[in-house]
């Protein structure tokens, strides 16, 4: 296996840039060889980070060199870049945040399980040479959040292994959706997206419990409703795919609103828009006028998702 080498030295009065080049050194990923020898594996965007690093060194009065190197004795450095211990770390952090679950704060639970998700994701991309320690941190805070966002709704439906059927629009137009009351993201979400693409005429029933679901309703996110969670997919992707919608800035609402409802990849946006839809929450007690402020925030997201990508 090939690598790339960093070797530096620095004044020891200089010591604002010895740290900033060790937290450089440490957000890369690199392994230490010995006191100023540094090692990644070989990567165009490897050998940028420790090019980056050996500029900053040497406008600071130090002397660095970058090299392509090859080991001739044919050791495998690979347990150098071992991220067992921190991944540990981040498992304990995990059970302590489960914890929470037992004295029913899932909703703080769900934030910092957030948190722990961009932490895990940090690390993987670090974590040259995966094992065991990733996968068991990933099955645990996947456990973690599932869990989490069940607790937070006592009603929140399942995940399945039912398949997506493909729906006709047309059958849909001008009928009653019913969901469950207090409506949160993925159900504001959904009900933005039926009216905004599905039926336009969408009237909502708004149910204490989903056995008060109308016969002819037409029922969204909980478990036996017409459209709901679909194996990994949350109700609003379920919607996406049922009825072809999957454009590109469709499918990136997606991702964020899968993000909010039961953790997964955090877009950057994430934290704002809850932080809006949790306010209007808040503030709006009747679930109509509700719909139609977070459409706002669903229309707005959708506008600026399309700009991204136009030419």
């Amino acid at each position: 296996m090939s690598w790339h080498l960093l070797v530096l030295s620095l004044p020891t009065e200089n010591a604002t840039a010895r740290m900033r080049a060790w937290r450089a050194l440490k957000a890369a990923g690199a392994a230490v060889l010995r006191d100023g020898v540094y090692l990644l594996p070989a990567a165009d965007a490897h050998a940028a980070a420790l090019r980056a690093v050996a500029d900053d060194v040497r406008a600071n009065g130090g002397d660095a060199q970058v090299f392509a190197a090859a080991p001739h004795d044919g050791a495998d450095h690979a347990a150098l870049f071992s991220r067992g211990s921190e991944f540990g770390a981040l498992l304990a952090e995990i059970g302590n945040c489960r914890a929470g679950l037992a004295a029913a704060a899932a909703p703080q639970v769900l934030k910092q399980a957030r948190k722990l998700r961009k932490a895990f994701e940090q690390l993987v991309a670090i974590d040259f040479f995966p094992g065991e320690a990733q996968r068991q941190t990933a099955a645990a805070l996947q456990a973690l959040e599932a869990d989490a966002a069940l607790a937070s709704s006592a009603d929140e439906p399942h995940a399945g292994a039912r398949a997506v059927v493909r729906a006709d629009a047309a059958r849909y137009r001008g009928r009653v959706w019913a969901t469950r009351r207090r409506p949160w993201v993925d159900r504001l979400a959904s009900a933005w997206l039926i009216r905004r693409f599905i039926d336009p005429l969408a009237r909502f029933v708004w149910l204490e419990s989903p056995a008060d679901c109308p016969k002819r309703a037409i029922g969204f996110d909980f478990d036996g409703a017409t459209f709901t969670h679909s194996g990994a997919m949350v109700t609003f992707e379920t919607l996406l795919a049922s009825f072809d919608l999957q454009t590109p800035a469709l499918l990136r609402l997606g991702v964020l609103v899968h993000a909010l409802d039961l953790g997964g990849v955090i877009p950057p946006e994430a934290a704002g828009v809850e932080r809006v839809l949790a306010g209007m929450q808040e503030a709006i007690a009747d679930d109509d006028r509700l719909v139609l402020a977070a459409a706002g925030v669903f229309e707005g997201l959708l506008v600026a998702f399309e700009k991204d990508r136009a030419p």
